[in-house]
C-alpha cells in the first residue's frame, strides 16, 4: 500500500513540475530511500525539460538575430527569381538540419498555377536554389487572396515592430479564429516565438487568438494541477 501511495505522490509532483517521473520499486520497510530516489528523478526530469525549452528559445533567437535579410527582402528576392504571388516565407534550417545554416524559403504561386519554392541566403539575399511543383490547394489559395490588398511582404513589414519576423504564411482557412489573414511569427531576444494575425485588407496586427487560447488553457491546467 505504501508503494502505491509513494508512486501516486511522485506522479502528481511530476505533473505540477512539468516533468516526468521514473517509478522505482519501494520496499515496504518504510526507510524512505525509494521516496528520495523518486523525488530526485522528478526534479531532474523537470529541470531537463526547462533546459530544453530554454535552449530551443536561445537557438531560435540566435537564428533570427543572425539573419541580415528581412522576410520582406527575402520575398522581394524570390519574386525577382520567380515572378508571381508570394504565399509564404520562413526562416528555416536547410534540409531540416539544426546544425545547418539557416535560409529563407519562399513559396511563390506563378500565373500559370505553378508553385516555386525559392531558397534565399539570409546574409546577402542571393538565391541559393529553387524548384517547381504542382499543388492541390491552388484554387483555395487563389480564392483566399481574391480581393486582398495586403501582400505577404507588407504583412511582414507590419509585424516587424513586434520582433524579428521569422515566418509569414497565408491562413486561407481562417483557422486562427479570425477571418482570413496572414499568420506571422516573430522572435525577440530571450523570448519564446510569438504568433500574430495581419488582416488581408486592413493590415491590422493582432495577437493570434488560437495561440492565446492555448496559453490560457495551459495556465488553467496548471492551476487545476495545483
Amino acid at each position: 500500500m505504501k508503494r502505491n501511495i509513494v508512486i501516486a505522490a511522485v506522479t502528481a509532483a511530476a505533473l505540477v513540475g512539468g516533468g516526468t517521473a521514473t517509478a522505482l520499486a519501494v520496499s515496504g520497510d518504510g526507510d524512505g530511500s525509494g521516496t528520495a530516489r523518486q523525488a530526485a528523478d522528478v526534479r531532474v526530469s523537470g529541470d531537463d525539460a526547462r533546459d530544453d525549452d530554454a535552449a530551443s528559445t536561445d537557438d531560435d533567437s540566435a537564428r533570427a538575430a543572425s539573419a541580415k535579410v528581412t522576410a520582406a527582402d527575402a520575398i522581394a528576392s524570390a519574386l525577382r527569381q520567380s515572378p508571381g504571388t508570394a504565399v509564404s516565407a520562413e526562416l528555416d534550417d536547410q534540409d531540416g538540419d539544426d546544425r545547418g545554416p539557416a535560409a529563407w524559403e519562399v513559396d511563390v504561386l506563378a500565373a500559370d498555377n505553378t508553385w516555386h519554392s525559392v531558397r534565399i541566403d539570409p546574409a546577402d539575399g542571393k538565391v541559393l536554389g529553387s524548384h517547381s511543383e504542382r499543388e492541390d490547394d491552388t484554387a483555395q489559395v487563389r480564392a483566399a487572396l481574391k480581393g486582398s490588398s495586403v501582400t505577404a511582404s507588407e504583412a511582414a513589414k507590419a509585424a516587424a515592430g513586434k520582433g524579428t519576423v521569422t515566418s509569414v504564411d497565408l491562413d486561407e482557412d481562417g483557422t486562427s479564429g479570425t477571418s482570413q489573414s496572414w499568420d506571422v511569427e516573430t522572435q525577440s531576444s530571450g523570448k519564446a516565438e510569438q504568433e500574430w494575425n495581419v488582416g488581408l485588407n486592413s493590415g491590422k496586427v493582432t495577437a493570434d487568438r488560437a495561440d492565446d487560447d492555448a496559453g490560457s488553457n495551459a495556465d488553467s491546467d496548471d492551476r487545476d494541477d495545483d
